[in-house]
């Protein structure tokens, strides 16, 4: 009996099983719900591996904080790198038809994260800073909208940027919307690892760019419906959008306000009230997703409006770790899986793209810095304004994902803009650090960057 367990059959029996453990099961060569689930694990294994070593490297190479190296992990692990230099390896480990589910847990993720940024939203400092917080934001949409009447009718000369035949009306209003893109998540992340989380600055920052993700995404529903969505998707994201938040914001804090009492009574939070405030948060990602905005400001949105004090204390204990280490990872992911950096293969386009960052950069930087001097913010903070508001990470790679989808933008310019996005985001810290957050710490107005950003 035990000669035959260890038989050279046996054996080879279970190289060949190990071996086609990751091909599919079904019938015509379909997978499996157990399919799904042997790759599920394996995928968030390598997401969960990946994420930490290059955020890792990026904090100790180029000092860029965890996020950033979440991000570039998130492309390493797609088909720029990894598809590239492994392809075969990357098909098997990240099929089709299991990036449904991963779009479901990186929606899920992101959503949660911001309803988590959203429950340490300052509201006074928004009320002392919201002459300046509406004008960074104004001219962080109009700069890009203006630079992108201007390169717009250029960029419709080159074959295979637009596709074919689009107007430069709606050419323009999709530039300008990914102009003018402040990656929300990443930006709030960014702020949160550089310990502005409480601070006048990061406050500014963080609802200039709300309102500057907001009006990108109203406008790429306008253009969606010009497109041939229809007129009914630009009316029900943006009408629904603003009657939604105008909802929470007006009777929010009101009939949340009993879960605040409930964790004070018993001092910490009981199961039944994490499950409530979870079917909120998820309630509210499924209002803005449902009228077309995204799933993100519905959680944002909720999370200004939840009690402050020990519920948020408890709340943070008990979801955040999670949400940072494991969920937040698949958003990178998923985009990273969608981004190809090879498309930019010749000098002309490679000049092209440099162009578009160098307008992107003085569209948006420039005009957020002017604002916040004419508003009366002094040379350092509206420095860093400007730096903070440069970032425009995977929200910007979700949205040109969307122009892809639709047919709207091609490959080539597809890359362009995930080159832009990439530098961007890679600058915001390190610049934001040069111009304001080294000094300020020195001087004490800032604290020392947080243990987590560093882990």
């Amino acid at each position: 009996m035990a000669s035959d367990l260890f038989s050279a059959d046996t054996v080879q029996n279970i190289v060949d099983t190990a071996t086609h453990m990751l091909s599919p099961h079904g019938p015509n060569g379909t997978l499996t719900p157990t399919d799904f689930s042997v790759h599920f694990f394996l995928q968030i294994t390598a997401i969960i591996l990946a994420c930490r070593v290059v955020g890792w490297l990026g904090q100790k190479l180029l000092a860029q904080p965890q996020v950033v190296g979440e991000m570039i992990a998130g492309v390493v692990l797609g088909p720029s790198l990894l598809g590239l230099l492994f392809p075969g390896l990357a098909a098997e480990l990240f099929p089709k038809e299991t990036k449904s589910v991963l779009y479901v847990g990186a929606q899920f993720g992101v959503g949660l994260y911001m309803f988590l940024v959203g429950t340490t939203f300052r509201g006074d400092h928004f009320r002392t800073n919201g002459k300046s917080a509406f004008a960074v934001s104004f001219s962080g949409i109009a700069a890009p909208f203006l630079i992108a009447v201007l390169i717009t009718p250029m960029l419709l000369k080159v074959p295979g940027l637009f596709a074919e035949g689009l107007p430069q009306s709606q050419a323009t209003l999709f530039m300008g919307a990914c102009i003018a893109l402040t990656a929300f998540p990443m930006l709030a992340r960014i702020i949160n690892e550089r310990g502005l989380s409480n601070s006048a600055l990061g406050t500014l920052s963080l609802t200039a760019g709300a309102f500057d993700d907001a009006a990108s995404w109203c406008v790429l529903a306008i253009v969606l419906a010009i497109f041939g969505a229809g007129p009914g998707v630009a009316v029900l994201a943006i009408g629904g959008g603003v009657a939604y938040a105008l909802l929470v914001i007006l009777f929010g804090r009101r009939l949340l306000a009993p879960l605040g009492r409930a964790v004070e009574r018993r001092g910490e939070m009981t199961h039944t009230v994490l499950a409530i405030t979870l079917m909120v948060f998820c309630l509210s990602a499924f209002i803005m997703d449902a009228v077309g905005i995204h799933a993100i400001f519905g959680g944002f949105i909720v999370g200004t409006a939840m009690p402050r004090g020990k519920f948020v204390e408890e709340l943070k204990k008990k979801v955040e770790p999670l949400t940072v280490v494991l969920l937040l990872p698949m958003f990178f992911t998923y985009s990273g899986l969608n981004t190809r950096m090879d498309m930019v293969n010749s000098a002309s386009l490679l000049l092209i793209a440099l162009g578009v960052l160098v307008a992107s950069i003085a569209a948006k930087g420039v005009a957020c810095y002017a604002a916040a001097r004419l508003c009366g913010e002094d040379n350092r903070t509206a420095l860093g304004i400007g730096a903070l508001m440069n970032s425009r990470g995977l929200m910007e790679l979700i949205i040109i994902n969307i122009g892809l989808q639709k047919g709207i933008i091609g490959p080539t310019l597809f890359s362009m803009l995930v080159l832009m996005a990439i530098v961007t985001t890679m600058m915001a810290s390190p610049l934001f650090e040069l111009v304001y957050g080294r000094k300020a710490r020195l001087s004490g107005e800032l604290g020392a960057v947080p243990e987590q950003a560093l882990s």
